[in-house]
């Protein structure tokens, strides 16, 4: 966000929209800092959170590897590698799926879940510690509405906006 104005063209910030981006970067980086840190002190990380809470609201605690990776803004490849460590810590198994015959589906195991059951308390004091508690009620108003807001598709832009699930 230099001042320099090497192109006519290019639309840049101005001092309040600089300082509104430059503040929403730094409570995103804040907030996923400490929630990572205390996911980490219990063990887990946020993508393994993640894996874990989506899974365990699937029926049967099952996805398949593509609606996982979509739901998490992750590639499959990416997720295959994470699924292989999380799968390694019996956390989670993987099985042929039915319906695609390249494809896998990822299961939560009674582990995983014991995981997630234990991790839940903690990861929602720390959301709450970095987060929630330090908002107003007509914060976390405003920051739903920016949220709809932004899946709103841009005048012209045909495609649906990325969804990128929080913690």
């Amino acid at each position: 966000m230099s001042t320099r104005r090497p192109a006519s063209n290019v639309r840049w910030l101005n001092p309040d929209e600089e300082r509104a981006w430059r503040a929403f970067m730094r409570v995103m980086v804040a907030v996923r800092t400490g929630t990572a840190r205390d996911l980490a002190a219990i063990g887990l990380s946020e993508p393994d959170y993640e894996v874990l809470s989506t899974l365990s609201e699937q029926p049967d605690h099952t996805s398949t590897l593509g609606k996982q990776a979509d739901k998490m803004g992750w590639s499959r490849s990416r997720l295959s590698r994470h699924a292989s460590r999380m799968e390694a810590r019996g956390l989670l198994r993987r099985t042929p799926d039915p319906t695609d015959g390249r494809g896998c589906l990822l299961v939560l195991t009674a582990h995983g879940l014991d995981t997630l059951d234990n991790a839940a308390p903690a990861h929602l004091e720390s959301v709450r510690h970095h987060f929630i508690d330090r908002l107003a009620p007509e914060d976390l108003i405003a920051i739903e509405q920016i949220d709809r807001r932004l899946e709103e598709p841009l005048s012209g832009d045909d495609r649906p906006p990325e969804r990128h699930p929080s913690a």
